[in-house]
């Protein structure tokens, strides 16, 4: 594959918020770390504080892995290297979406990937080791619950129980068949469906078979993966989810500082609850809320705690407390020696909320770096788009503004009637003077007529575009062809298409030539073709 890049502010598809991150904006200054630069990193490594958890990181990375260690040199050295205090993380997280999801999910893995190798490059006496987080306590089955290859949907319809990553996958047998049945016959094709009946049908919870198959994917770059319900890990987060609980300092914190990001124009993404923490067993993920009557209740449950019986509870099972959206993010970096947060637009733009909260806890603040954001296209998509006159920069416009250039452009007639107004607006400047001689009051009457007369006009210049139309009919219908191939639904490729049938045209080389072309810290879409 080529690569192209374009400013993300020439898409016109993110946010004010990540653009303005992107410039360097002073205005989010106080929501931020390090900028993300190779000058933030070198900061950020000076002021890294000693982390302690080594040695228990690494036997519950390796207890997790168990036997797919024996295949995975790479990720075997690397979950070894964590033992060594010059040893840190470059973390992405995202949820257990089935086959992998949109392709956003494999441009997240593939930028912590590449920006790892990047960061070795500038400190060689460092190790920098690229982790994908999977968010198994999320509850939110129906986000994770289908992917999309073509466009056609195939979804796992089962009823949703507790966090998603303990889902038992004994009942997404049919929708294996329909996934593989997409891939048709040749080498790429017959190995992803290896690896993914091996990965949902061998494992019988959901995080088992996700960490199967994105291992599987990715264990030659060296990625580790780590699913954070754990009872040892959370033993770590302990004594924070006992003092947020009965403090609510997150809620306060974390309040305060998303009304000063709103204050200076800034979008925010999450509210903070006075209690962050749900309640978690295999059969449910409920909210902990204060009661009335002063002790703490699990919603829906008729599960009820004292104060003191709440801290029993936590000292003996910190495994059944579950951070919610705006505390997880601290839990990851309690947990592991992290630098650097990659995420997509929405996600920078929460994390930028917390930034008070670690200050609190004295918990260090990571780089936030979004993701790498990318097309990808075939040879004769490329050839149709450069024959209708286009580029990859105007793809970007809405289909109707494209054909109507493309019409003005190559149209033998002229389709506006500009001058033509100018003329009617010419004598209507005569009839207004006119009319005012003989009574004032009928200029309300002129203007209304010379409305009626512009609006008339302007049909009429719709009519003109129209027939005109007809006569690049083909044209026409290649940009139509072009925007539905690059943007399904209307929306970008990679917040819904899968990477089923760009693996199984490339194979491996797409992950080659992601990491080839994606250059993390230049903050460039990326367009493969």
């Amino acid at each position: 594959m080529k690569a192209t890049y374009i400013e993300y502010s020439e898409t016109n598809s993110f946010s004010k918020t990540l653009l303005a991150y992107l410039a360097h904006d002073e205005a989010l200054k106080p929501f931020v770390g390090h900028w993300p630069t190779f000058d933030g990193f070198e900061k950020q490594l000076h002021k890294k504080r000693h982390f302690g958890h080594r040695s228990i990181l690494v036997e519950r990375v390796k207890a997790q892995y168990a036997t797919l260690l024996q295949d995975s040199p790479t990720v075997a050295a690397n979950i070894d290297l964590l033992l060594q205090e010059n040893t840190y993380t470059i973390t992405t997280g995202h949820q257990l979406n089935i086959f992998t999801g949109p392709l956003y999910f494999i441009f997240k893995i593939m930028t912590a990937i590449r920006l790892s190798e990047d960061l070795r490059v500038k400190h060689p006496d460092k190790n920098f080791i690229p982790v994908y987080w999977m968010a198994t306590e999320d509850h939110d089955f129906e986000e994770i619950n289908h992917t999309k290859v073509y466009g056609k949907k195939i979804a796992w319809e089962t009823p949703a129980v507790s966090a998603t990553g303990r889902m038992d996958t004994t009942s997404i047998v049919d929708v294996v068949k329909q996934y593989t049945n997409i891939l048709g016959l040749s080498d790429n094709s017959a190995k992803l469906t290896r690896i993914v009946e091996q990965a949902y049908l061998k494992h019988k919870r959901l995080a088992d078979a996700t960490r199967y198959m994105v291992n599987e994917l990715f264990k030659s770059y060296g990625l580790l993966i780590i699913d954070a319900d754990d009872k040892e890990l959370k033993e770590l987060f302990k004594p924070i989810i006992k003092t947020d609980i009965l403090s609510e300092n997150s809620f306060k914190a974390i309040t305060d500082r998303s009304k000063e990001l709103e204050a200076k124009g800034f979008s925010t993404q999450v509210h903070a609850r006075e209690i962050n923490f749900f309640y978690l067993t295999d059969e449910f993920r409920e909210r902990l809320v204060l009661a009335a009557d002063g002790r703490y209740e699990v919603l829906h449950q008729n599960i009820y705690f004292t104060k003191e019986e709440l801290e029993r509870e936590i000292n003996a099972h910190p495994e059944r407390f579950s951070p919610n959206v705006v505390m997880r993010p601290m839990y990851q970096e309690i947990i592991l020696p992290n630098l650097a947060y990659i995420g997509g637009g929405a996600e920078m733009v929460y994390w930028m909320q917390l930034k008070s909260n670690f200050d609190q806890y004295q918990i260090d603040f990571p780089i936030l770096i979004p993701r790498n954001s990318a097309m990808i296209t075939e040879d004769n998509v490329a050839a149709k788009l450069f024959r209708v006159d286009l580029t990859f920069k105007s793809i970007f416009r809405p289909a109707e503004v494209l054909k109507k250039e493309y019409v003005r452009r190559h149209t033998k007639e002229r389709l506006n009637l500009n001058d033509e107004w100018m003329e009617l607006n010419a004598i209507f400047g005569k009839i207004r003077l006119r009319t005012h001689k003989i009574d004032p009051s009928l200029g309300p009457s002129t203007e209304a007529i010379k409305a009626r007369l512009k609006k008339a006009m302007n049909n009429l210049e719709k009519k003109l575009m129209k027939a005109e139309k007809r006569n690049h009919q083909h044209a026409l219908a290649d940009i139509d062809n072009v925007k539905e191939k690059l943007f399904p639904g209307g929306g970008l490729q990679e917040r819904s298409e899968n990477f089923a049938l760009l693996y199984v045209k490339y194979g491996d080389n797409l992950f080659r030539d992601l990491y080839k072309y994606f250059n993390p810290l230049d903050f460039k879409f990326t367009i493969l073709y």
